[in-house]
């Protein structure tokens, strides 16, 4: 059995800049700082980690392109602790995949496990707003695509619906991760032509499982919405996997 990798031991393969990068992280955790305050100076950082200018140096600029700090200068300026927003969470995810070729069985592996634990726990707890917000995005794909154009930006309409209602999660992380794999099926639906041919099965159904899927969480009924999103996702990945076959099919062909 291979030994157990601690964090000495992963602290031990950084270089010195990522190392007093990760201290400083720490650092900030412990101090209880939070998005907008300010860091220490250099001198004073050099001083608390025992580090040379350069490596202290090297370690922000780290720091500063994970999105975890903002360098401002001129009066007033200086290192302050930045948040991270999911918009660039995601396009960082985004790039870790662009070249592990996933497939849609890939994400929905993950869909249909977390989308209708979602749907349960919005039941009867998502309000009246969000409620009209979400059926009011639905009319954007209300009537059948008539053109591949409109094929097209109907299916991103409809994932669309789905980091929506990840919005209204309480478990942050949840959130997120339905949110990502959203985009992620969205941009792959778009890079690899799957809207194409058109699909109206695929429209239809899946506009009566939204339906439904609100009916269920206005009415609070847990197990409705779950059901309801469950077969929402094993419907869709059927539809999915045989636009993908058929755009296998007319690459050979072609």
């Amino acid at each position: 059995m291979p030994p157990a990798i601690t964090r000495s031991t992963r602290e031990t393969r950084l270089s010195r800049p990522q190392r007093v990068a990760e201290e400083i992280k720490d650092w900030v955790v412990e101090q209880g700082l939070s998005a907008g305050d300010r860091l220490p100076g250099e001198a004073a950082l050099m001083s608390r980690f025992g580090m040379a200018k350069g490596t202290i140096r090297e370690a922000m600029r780290i720091l500063e392109a994970q999105g975890l700090i903002r360098t401002r200068t001129g009066p007033g300026g200086g290192s302050f602790v930045h948040e991270v927003s999911s918009k660039r969470a995601k396009a960082l995810l985004g790039n870790y995949f662009y070249f592990k070729n996933l497939t849609i069985a890939d994400i929905y592996q993950l869909r249909r496990a977390l989308e209708p634990e979602l749907a349960a726990t919005l039941a009867g707890k998502v309000d009246a707003k969000a409620l009209r917000a979400l059926a009011g995005h639905m009319e954007s794909y209300a009537a059948p695509p008539e053109t591949l154009e409109e094929e097209r930006l109907h299916h991103i309409a409809s994932l669309k619906f789905h980091s929506l209602l990840a919005e209204q999660a309480s478990n942050p992380l949840l959130g997120f991760v339905i949110d990502f794999m959203a985009e992620l099926l969205s941009d792959i639906t778009v890079y690899r032509r799957l809207y194409a041919p058109p699909n109206l099965e695929l429209w239809s159904a899946g506009r009566d499982h939204q339906h439904r899927l609100l009916a269920a969480i206005r009415d609070g009924d847990t197990d409705a919405a779950r059901a309801v999103m469950a077969d929402h996702m094993e419907v869709a990945l059927s539809h999915m996997q045989g636009q993908e076959a058929e755009r296998m099919r007319r690459f050979i062909s072609e």
